[in-house]
Parts: C-alpha cells; structure tokens; sequence
C-alpha cells in the first residue's frame, strides 16, 4: 500500500526522508556527501525552503525543512 500523500502548508516544518533504492548505499566518498549537499542548497534556495537541520548517513538523509509557498517542498 503506497503512503499517504504528504500535508503540504508554508511555514509548516516537514521532516523529511529521502532513502537509496531498495536501501541501498547513496554516499561512497566524501565527495559525494559534498555533491549532494551542494545540490540540496542549490534546490532550496530555487524552491524558497529553508533547511534546519539534516544528518546525511549511508543509505538515506533526514531533514527538518519548513517550506516557503505550499508547493516548495
């Protein structure tokens, strides 16, 4: 069963989840953590979200991120 659409309101802080396929490995090097952390401030800035806080680990990252406009997240 597919997981409930996510409530989406401006202002609101959203945890957030984001995993590997199937679990699996994401980050390998450094660089990686890097990339992907320059991504995530590129993509929050163009999509007006503000990031406090995120711990990137293996296989998935979680972020607390609060959402500018309703459809930002």
């Amino acid at each position: 069963m597919p997981r409930r659409a996510r409530i989406r309101h401006a202002g609101v802080p959203q945890h957030v989840i984001q995993r590997g396929n199937n679990r699996a490995a994401s980050f390998f090097t450094d660089e990686d953590y890097q990339s992907y952390l320059d991504s995530l401030l590129e993509g929050a800035m163009r999509y007006g979200c503000s990031i406090h806080a995120y711990v990137l680990m293996t296989n998935h990252v979680h972020m607390l991120v609060t959402p500018e406009a309703d459809e930002s997240l």
